[in-house]
């Protein structure tokens, strides 16, 4: 079994900066990609931003220019820096990892309990 941890959501003003960090452990040979999805109220779960291991990115329309994903594939670990955060960007926060459990096996997806980020005044 694998297990997603992440820390830094909290409640921050418009225009403000959040650092988001999830670290997956357990039976891990290697992570393909880890990315960070958001689901608001009343709306369905989306793409933020998600990092190869390559250490190709994907942005949501809605966040380029503002947040920046990054990864330390020694320490699986991915996190996701937030600048000038809007009100829109308030939802709760999942990580996600595509975990290979040994060399034999396809990935597994794996999400971690979600952080909640509030950008309000």
């Amino acid at each position: 079994q694998v297990q997603l941890v992440e820390s830094g959501g909290g409640l921050v003003q418009p225009g403000g900066s959040l650092r988001l960090a999830c670290t997956a452990s357990g039976s891990i040979f290697r992570i393909r990609a880890m990315g960070w999805y958001r689901q608001a109220p009343d709306n369905q779960r989306e793409l933020v931003a998600v990092i190869t291991s390559s250490g190709n990115t994907n942005y949501a329309d809605s966040v380029k220019g503002r947040f920046t994903i990054s990864r330390d594939i020694a320490k699986n670990t991915v996190n996701l820096q937030m600048n000038s955060l809007k009100p829109e960007d308030t939802a709760v926060y999942y990580c996600n990892a595509d975990v290979v459990p040994d060399y034999y096996s396809s990935y597994v997806r794996y999400w971690g309990q979600g952080t909640q980020v509030t950008v309000s005044s």
